[in-house]
């Protein structure tokens, strides 16, 4: 278990909703990666990332699909791609990650709270 943290520091970690707009393979990734656009409306707009998630989805599969995401850490440089936002995932029992998203639709940008 982690470091307890108090309530303060819990609202530093700004996690939003976005739409996946745009999925690509990742082939220069060392590890197997997909590269995405997450729109996140009006207020935050669009987004890149990349993410480690290809043991249950497809590009094709991911278009349209919303999703949780940390927007608010500093953007960092993976192989060629500019990563912009954290999108948040958890493993399953065989280490492949499952998407973390809101279980209906909800208006894009939306933080969570």
């Amino acid at each position: 278990m982690a470091d307890e943290i108090g309530f303060d520091d819990f609202l530093k970690v700004d996690i939003r909703v976005g739409k996946i707009v745009r999925a690509e393979p990742f082939p220069e990734a060392r590890k197997p990666a997909f590269k995405l656009w997450v729109d996140f409306g009006a207020e935050i707009g669009e987004r890149k990332s990349s993410a480690q998630i290809t043991a249950h989805y497809t590009p094709e599969t991911l278009i349209g699909r919303q999703v949780m995401a940390v927007v608010n850490f500093p953007p960092r440089q993976i192989g060629p791609v500019r990563s912009e936002i954290l999108v948040l995932g958890v493993s399953d029992a065989d280490g492949g990650i499952v998407l973390l998203a809101p279980d209906q639709e909800v208006p894009l940008g939306s933080r969570m709270h």
